[in-house]
């Protein structure tokens, strides 16, 4: 299986493996979810991520938009500790390094807002 990954990243714009996106992203180990909505634009919470639940990584690194505007609620922050599952919350420049220096270590995930 050919984890993702993440060639570049720019305000609005992402390139995974070759494939070009203008909107958020979920990463998951066998597959790219185009398009990713959340319940609230700037708040994340356990049912915005559902898949990622179900696919159980070890690490979820969250890219918080080019500014960090994203913000990671307690709840979900609850939520993914309950599964086992380590949060790693970063502006998205920073995610998306974050996420390909782990990806071929560790089970990862990542769900990447691109904009604000």
């Amino acid at each position: 299986m050919k984890v993702p990954q993440i060639e570049s990243y720019r305000f609005g714009h992402i390139v995974i493996d070759g494939q070009s996106y203008t909107r958020d992203v979920i990463l998951l180990a066998d597959r790219v979810i185009p398009n990713w909505w959340r319940k609230e634009g700037h708040a994340l919470y356990p049912e915005d991520l559902a898949a990622v639940f179900e696919a159980a990584p070890e690490v979820l690194v969250v890219g918080q938009g080019k500014p960090g505007r994203l913000r990671v609620n307690l709840e979900t922050e609850r939520a993914l500790h309950a599964a086992g599952i380590e949060l790693v919350a970063l502006p998205t420049e920073k995610a998306c390094h974050a996420y390909n220096e782990r990806r071929e270590r560790q089970s990862v995930a990542a769900a990447l807002h691109l904009t604000c």
